[in-house]
This record gives C-alpha cells, structure tokens and sequence, in this order.
C-alpha cells in the first residue's frame, strides 16, 4: 500500500479511472495497526484497486472533505467522486472489510 503524504498528490490520485481505494489511518490508532496485520491478502483479492493510505493527522482537511470521522476507515474513488465509505465502526474485522468491498463490485 503506497502513502499519500499531500493534498495535491490525493487530488490527483483520486481524479483518474481507476478506482482507489484510501486506507484513512493513524500512528497511535490501535484499530488502524490491527487492520495492517490482516489487510495485506484483502489487497491481493482486491487488487482491481490501487491501495493508498492516508494519514489523517497529516492531512486532517482530506478526512474533514469527505467525513473521516473514525479511523481505519477504507474510502473508495474514482472521477474525483467518493464511491464507497467503510466506517471504522465496520472496519474491524477482515470479514467486515471483505464484506464491504464484495458489495461494490
């Protein structure tokens, strides 16, 4: 999963055909850190996808846009448009996250 680490590089990231997904995160975030230990063979199964993570103490302006509340949440984009929005009160789990992405296929 490669890091956005500014604004301009999200803008463009997200602008494309492709669809992104963005692992929003952060370094003193428990949940976040279990997600890691589980979400490497999720991005194998969904690699229809180009993985991005997000710190969002970093760029706090990104997760207020588009409603991070909690953290680990997954975001998917594609044409500039939020696609898809897991909540980190449903991103516990790697059934929860596989649930999610199943659903926007």
């Amino acid at each position: 999963m490669k890091t956005i680490t500014t604004a301009e590089q999200f803008n463009e990231l997200i602008s494309g055909d492709q669809k992104v997904l963005v692992k929003f995160y952060a370094g003193w975030c428990p949940d976040c850190t279990r997600m890691n230990m589980f979400i490497d063979p999720i991005i194998e199964e969904y690699s229809q996808y180009d993985w991005y993570e997000l710190n969002r103490d970093e760029l706090p302006e990104i997760a207020d846009k588009y409603d991070v509340m909690g953290i680990p949440s997954l975001l998917i984009f594609q044409n500039g448009e939020k696609l898809a929005h897991l909540h980190s009160a449903n991103a516990k789990t790697p059934q929860q996250v596989t649930d999610f992405l199943s659903t926007q296929q």
